[in-house]
């Protein structure tokens, strides 16, 4: 019973760790890509559908649908946890990597507009 218990409050504080990286997901998003309120909000809104979803499927697929507290208590530790350790770092590496990709996507843009414009193609 103990040992269940254990395991139960592991995998939901890997669920609140992942709640986590979906939350950084979304900060990377609007870090990334200057978005209207109305982006922002429908953001917010898959972001709640994606945590409730996974927090269900754990919760019939690990208890059998039961509810206990220390499944908040995994959840609010394996946040915090991410929170402190992890996302700091997810975000600023993430954030460079899409600046990387922007910055190579403009600039060869910008090469085949000048193709363009001498008459190239």
């Amino acid at each position: 019973m103990i040992t269940n218990q254990a395991y139960l409050f592991l995998i939901f504080t890997l669920n609140g760790f992942l709640i986590g990286v979906f939350f950084d997901f979304f900060r990377i998003l609007r870090k990334s890509f200057k978005t209207s309120n109305l982006v922002t909000y429908i953001e917010d809104i898959i972001f709640w559908i994606l945590t409730g979803f996974l927090l269900l499927y754990s919760i019939f697929t690990f208890n059998n649908g039961q509810i206990r507290i220390f499944m908040f208590l995994g959840i609010a530790i394996g946040i915090v946890l991410y929170l402190l350790i992890l996302s700091h770092h997810f975000i600023n590496i993430t954030v460079y990597i899409i600046s990387i990709f922007k910055n190579v996507t403009k600039n060869i843009i910008n090469l085949l507009k000048k193709i363009v414009k001498k008459g190239g193609f």
